[in-house]
């Protein structure tokens, strides 16, 4: 008994004819059509015949003479997202830029949770639909991560020789998988806290100066290179002494690393036809990447144990015996006794770099931005961790599980990544054609972006989400609740999500901790802050704060 079943418009290529008698029910036929066109939701499919009818039994669709469309909703057929008109040439990238963030949000409030724009040639989908965005972190048969494709945002960074980098299919995913999680694991974390907190108390000999001599600072330039000293230090056990004075510019590793993540993000926005040219930002990406790629390999070498014995995954103590994350990778064995292969070792040490010290520098600006925007916060966490400390102190070590049982600091972070992520935006490939909730069609090979700072902002998920709340997660298993709707995910999710969000938010905790009770930071912004939407990560580019030393600290 063949019947034919389609999407879209009637009579159109998306169509497929089925023989409908060996089915016993109604929902064994919908969980088949929904695997042969590729809903991601299988629970959600109508059965509509050319009268607009619903079709609710199996009996039904086996005496109909019609041709039956495959909807979500009862009253909208299957759709490609809509978008705004594009022009000629240049697309929708002056719908985008300068502010891609609020125009996100206003695409989103004209045309609904699912948009399509062309930027210079390449057309994404977009979405602030936490559930949507569900589908599209997980590693299905439907989507996944391929930094190879020229349109996918992270083509010019793709690196298929890291974890974070590399395509889900490429061949160093499953080895890299294997070994780099287990150092960013909270027990590796622990193991890490003094080089975290001795790398963080660097710079109060140049904070202790700047609020001498009562000059405010651009926050984002001091936190770019805290974040860096602490992650250089952490993975390659080595102090670049960027606070040595208030004027020590960034080590040439650290330099290295910002102009190849700045080249790659300019590379990415121009035409792919750019990339043919000998000259401009397509070409210098080649040539400062094997900058880096040198001076870490030499930096790598000084600090790994090559004739230590080797750590075995299933030792849980292995760690301990590591100077750092990038000797462990090349000691690690696991149970058959092999290791990461070196180029592997090589590229998870500069993707850990590269990607921990421009999350964290970003995260820990807006961290500040948020103690002097929004009043009362920062007496609330110094009253915390004065009652946390006493009078030992901060001189000594932060345990990781005394850093991460302060209440009030854990909510401060949590609403800081909720409203000010650094991460804006994480790009899936669609593996075929494919249905997402709302109806809304994805073609095969299409690049699709789940919009993190408009996720969770999101009117319709979020109470107030505006207002800068830390008390909204005190709640118990909120943090939980909303990771699993979709509505709250600072670090991504799923298979590709962030591996090093255990040490991202450990640092961060520290250097907040550190600072808020040696310091008082104040508003010293001359103009409003803007971000930089040419940057891998939202980073505040005009943010300043006046440091004072607190005279009543124990």
């Amino acid at each position: 008994m063949q019947k034919e079943f389609y999407i879209g418009a009637k009579g159109g290529e998306d169509s497929h004819t089925l023989d409908v008698s060996p089915f016993t029910s109604l929902e064994q036929l919908t969980r088949a059509l929904a695997d042969i066109f590729a809903f991601a939701d299988t629970r959600s499919l109508w059965l509509i015949d050319q009268q607009g009818n619903h079709i609710s039994t199996l009996k039904d669709v086996q005496e109909t003479n019609d041709l039956i469309e495959l909807r979500v909703t009862r009253y909208e057929s299957i759709r490609e997202p809509p978008g705004p008109r594009s022009l000629p040439f240049v697309g929708n990238h002056y719908e985008l830029y300068p502010d891609v963030l609020g125009n996100y949000d206003r695409l989103f409030s004209l045309y609904g949770p699912m948009i399509k724009t062309v930027n210079m040639g390449t057309t994404i989908f977009h979405t602030n639909d936490p559930e949507i965005a569900r589908h599209l972190l997980r590693e299905d048969k439907l989507f996944t991560k391929t930094t190879s494709d020229v349109t996918h945002p992270l083509y010019y960074m793709n690196d298929q020789d890291a974890l974070f980098t590399c395509d889900t299919a490429s061949p160093a995913f499953a080895p890299s998988h294997k070994f780099v999680p287990p150092t960013m694991s909270p027990r590796a974390v622990a193991h890490f806290m003094p080089l975290i907190q001795e790398a963080t108390q660097s710079i109060f000999t140049a904070f202790d100066e700047l609020a001498e001599s009562d000059r405010a600072i651009n926050v984002y330039q001091y936190m770019f290179k805290l974040a860096s000293q602490i992650i250089w230090r952490v993975v390659l056990n080595q102090d670049l002494k960027h606070f040595e004075s208030t004027k020590t510019p960034p080590s040439l590793p650290i330099r290295l690393l910002g102009q190849y993540l700045s080249l790659m993000k300019k590379a990415s926005l121009q035409p792919q036809w750019f990339k043919y040219l000998p000259f401009g930002d397509a070409a210098k990406v080649k040539q400062v990447r094997q900058q880096v790629l040198d001076i870490c390999e030499d930096a790598m070498s000084s600090c790994i144990k090559k004739d230590g014995p080797p750590l075995y995954l299933s030792d849980p103590t292995a760690l301990q015996s590591a100077t750092c994350v990038a000797d462990f990778l090349y000691r690690a064995r696991d149970k058959e006794g092999q290791g990461l292969p070196y180029d592997l070792v090589l590229g998870n040490v500069v993707s850990t770099a590269g990607a921990g010290f421009t999350t964290s520098s970003s995260l820990l600006s807006w961290a500040i931005y948020a103690l002097v925007r929004y009043p009362g916060n920062q007496e609330r966490l110094f009253e915390e961790i004065v009652g946390h400390r006493g009078g030992n102190g901060i001189d000594n070590c932060w345990t990781y599980d005394e850093i991460h049982s302060m209440k009030f600091l854990d909510c401060f972070i949590k609403e800081v990544l909720r409203l000010h992520s650094p991460s804006f935006q994480t790009a899936r490939n669609a593996k075929k054609d494919a249905i997402l909730p709302g109806g809304y069609l994805i073609p095969k090979g299409s690049i699709v972006i789940a919009c993190f700072p408009s996720i969770h902002k999101n009117p319709a998920h979020w109470e107030n989400p505006l207002r800068f709340d830390p008390d909204r997660w005190m709640e118990e298993g909120l943090a939980a609740q909303m990771g699993r709707q979709g509505s709250y995910t600072p670090f991504a999710a799923g298979g590709r999500g962030c591996v090093g969000f255990n040490l991202a938010l450990t640092q961060v905790k520290v250097v907040v901790a550190e600072l808020v009770y040696r310091y008082e930071f104040e508003d010293s912004s001359p103009e409003p802050v803007v971000y930089d939407p040419e940057f891998l990560v939202v980073r505040p580019l005009n943010f300043y704060a006046g440091i004072t030393r607190r005279k009543e600290s124990p």
